[in-house]
């Protein structure tokens, strides 16, 4: 070969060079964007909906930390906290746990996605059930009590044992959606994971308490640390941990 063809190829293998640009970060479309952050986007749903209505996901997303993270606290009994599923907080299960997050659900059914509002849908109905237990005109405990004075209801095993069973089914609950969560995204998939042996502990230091055994019910409660549990929500949270990304894109 010639000088003068290597000088041609070089100056071609230069001009091809210069075309490349590295960057830090990508752009995202809202689309790709609410793929990445939580689920497969939807092929059968009108995209002109996506440009009327917000994401409704970081409502319930929001929803569901204000309460479980304050609870997390409360069951390793932080600074004293403690009492029957932590009754101070009962306002926030209803109003933030369970409104909150049935509205983010709703507002993903009416998008199409049908697995985050399955979820939604499903946990907001949890943490209003919870909250009902712990209010006494509901009569949750009350019907326990062998005295007709309700708070005295929770003295009683039965009502532990029962409460017990609805935890059970929030465990199998919790595995079927963490199988489901594997097409989403890792943060989606740990979190959901790791409800399933929270749960289960919970479930567990309930029918601990049943059987008397206070000690074992208070090693079950906090085996597995709940602020483990809800770190990955506070990353699914976080709008930028999706997209952050080294590429290269061309000019």
């Amino acid at each position: 070969m010639s000088d003068q063809d290597l000088k041609v190829a070089s100056d071609h293998h230069e001009e091809m060079l210069d075309r490349v640009k590295t960057t830090g970060a990508i752009s995202l479309s809202p689309e790709l964007f609410e793929q990445l952050y939580l689920a497969p986007k939807n092929r059968g749903v009108n995209e002109q909906l996506r440009h009327t209505f917000g994401n409704p996901a970081p409502i319930a997303l929001g929803g569901f930390l204000l309460c479980a993270t304050p609870l997390s606290m409360i069951l390793l009994e932080w600074q004293g906290a403690g009492g029957f599923g932590g009754g101070a907080n009962v306002g926030s299960y209803f109003f933030l746990g369970g409104l909150l997050v049935l509205l983010g659900g709703i507002g993903e059914w009416i998008l199409g996605n049908t697995f985050p509002a399955t979820v939604f849908i499903c946990f907001g109905g949890f943490w209003l059930t919870f909250g009902a237990t712990i209010v006494p005109g509901y009569g949750a405990y009350a019907l326990y009590s062998t005295s007709g004075i309700g708070a005295e209801g929770l003295e009683e095993s039965q009502f532990y044992a029962t409460f017990s069973f609805f935890l059970v089914a929030m465990t199998l609950l919790c595995a079927v959606f963490t199988v489901a969560s594997i097409r989403t995204n890792v943060v989606l998939f740990t979190l959901l994971l790791l409800l399933v042996p929270t749960f289960a502990c919970l479930s567990g230091s309930f029918f601990a308490v049943a059987q008397g055994l206070t000690m074992k019910a208070q090693t079950l409660q906090q085996y597995v640390t709940p602020k483990v549990v809800l770190f990955p929500f506070w990353l699914l949270v976080e709008p930028k941990f999706p997209v952050r990304a080294t590429s290269v894109s061309q000019e």
